[in-house]
């Protein structure tokens, strides 16, 4: 299967996952780069935040970082931008490193357990949620192809048309 076909069943993944993931997203705690537990509790509930789940060797992670990093730069003074880096086939340091060679300005975390992955129901890295200030998912999505613009939009206007 191409690429194409791998975004495009991704795409239609993520679409079925809209209907079956919780309406409220769950606190759950996974920790820092550093061991520190963090509870996503911190940011949830509180303001808008993308979420996405991402990994160093996810060649469709680093396709969709231009878009989260154009979303970063119109929302991010109003949206809080995670990357929960799963614990598959790295470590830590391995996202250290990588954040040293390819710096990024988002908070990361480590889901070393998993409890953010089962928590969001997340399929494959690439998976994008977003959550508007009440912590209600409005956006889930997977691959490059992501609109999180209008994601994010939604989001910050509550739904609301500018």
């Amino acid at each position: 299967m191409n690429s194409k076909g791998v975004r495009r069943g991704a795409w239609g993944v993520g679409l079925l996952l809209a209907f079956l993931l919780p309406r409220i997203a769950v606190a759950v705690t996974i920790q820092d780069l550093d061991g520190n537990a963090v509870d996503l509790a911190r940011w949830v509930g509180k303001r808008p935040v993308l979420v996405e789940f991402w990994a160093t060797w996810c060649p469709i992670c680093a396709e969709l970082l231009p878009k989260i990093e154009t979303a970063h730069k119109k929302y991010g003074d109003r949206v809080d931008f995670l990357v929960v880096a799963v614990a598959v086939n790295e470590s830590p340091n391995t996202v250290r490193r990588h954040l040293t060679r390819h710096p990024m300005p988002f908070t990361f975390l480590w889901d070393v357990n998993g409890n953010a992955t089962r928590a969001f129901q997340a399929p494959a890295t690439s998976y994008v949620a977003v959550l508007d200030a009440k912590g209600r998912v409005v956006y889930t999505g997977v691959g490059a192809d992501q609109d999180l613009e209008a994601a994010l939009e939604r989001a910050v206007t509550g739904g609301k048309r500018r």
